[in-house]
């Protein structure tokens, strides 16, 4: 950037000082604010006023191209043979109303859910991964144990999970096991998601360098006193886009419950469909779902952003 100070004022046509005219123009950004005689450069505007330009044709191009081919898109899906009856089915105005009510009374289910096992996940997951961690011989049974867990609920799909907790839990006919679908949906949907949150908090504490627990150790800490206040603070701040990204899966997943009867939204609209042949409830409800995980999915790549400038900065995490 170059500045002009200090440039000694000229005669114009008007006999007023050019420096202090041009310092004060209201055309030259903060010239009148500053009063200290700063002068932008020609080549600064210049710089300025391009950047605008390439700015506003950029925003023009975009805001074309989008228009294009949203056009292109609608002619191809409204000119499809098939379109009319797919419209009657999938799209119909009259179902989607019906089905909006009940859709929205079962996603009370389905936050509720998140809520209970995006907190038992995070439990859950933080000590597997705290086990998995642990040194010396004494503790290796602990982290086979671990180890094994987080391998087998990974490798495992999450519906054959499902059916197995909620099916196949009640047909046990154990005294004192619940044979609720909601408890053993947000149980099944738990075991799955602890193995994944895990190893994110794991890599996290691995991430952590050596030399962060030793200064602690020096300090007169223990190692559990280290793990704690030195260690953990810093793995979770640097795998929380992560954590974010999973608490959005299991948003979305919190849907599978309704395979052994709960009545959730997906559950909701599935009544629906029995009953009418018309799929546009399934529509409502995944809709519905996309509106409540859009919001996390924004913060989720805010905080990621966020974490990426600060590292770029050399600032703390």
């Amino acid at each position: 950037m170059t500045v002009t100070r200090g440039v000694p004022d000229r005669e114009g046509a008007d006999g007023k000082g050019g420096t202090a005219a041009v310092a004060n123009s209201p055309d030259v950004p903060g010239s009148g604010a500053l009063g200290d005689g700063y002068v932008p450069s020609a080549r600064r505007l210049a710089r300025e006023r391009h950047q605008r330009a390439r700015a506003r044709r950029a925003t023009a191009v975009a805001a074309l191209s989008t228009l294009v081919t949203a056009v292109v898109l609608y002619l191809v899906v409204v000119g499809a043979p098939g379109w009319p009856r797919t419209k009657e089915t999938f799209f119909s105005a009259h179902y989607a109303r019906e089905a909006l009510p009940k859709v929205l009374d079962g996603l009370w289910l389905n936050f509720r859910l998140l809520l209970v096992c995006g907190v038992a996940v995070l439990v859950l997951g933080m000590l597997i991964a705290i086990a998995r961690t642990l040194r010396g011989p004494v503790f290796f049974p602990l982290r086979v144990l671990a180890a094994a867990y987080t391998d087998f609920f990974r490798g495992l799909p999450l519906i054959i999970n499902l059916m197995i907790v909620v099916l196949g839990v009640p047909a046990l006919r154990l005294q004192g096991v619940t044979v609720d679908p909601v408890l053993l949906g947000g149980t099944a949907l738990t075991l799955t998601y602890s193995a994944y949150v895990a190893e994110v908090f794991r890599a996290g504490i691995e991430s952590v360098h050596p030399s962060q627990r030793a200064a602690a150790r020096s300090l007169g800490l223990t190692n559990r006193q280290a793990l704690r206040h030195v260690v953990l603070p810093q793995a979770v701040r640097r795998q929380v886009p992560p954590l974010l990204n999973d608490l959005v899966s299991l948003q979305k997943d919190t849907g599978l419950v309704s395979i052994g009867g709960a009545v959730d939204a997906v559950r909701a609209a599935d009544i629906i469909v029995g009953r009418s042949l018309n799929y546009t409830p399934y529509i409502v409800a995944g809709l519905v779902f996309v509106a409540l995980t859009i919001p996390m999915t924004r913060f989720t790549d805010w905080v990621t952003a966020r974490t990426d400038r600060r590292r770029a900065q050399g600032g703390s995490l």
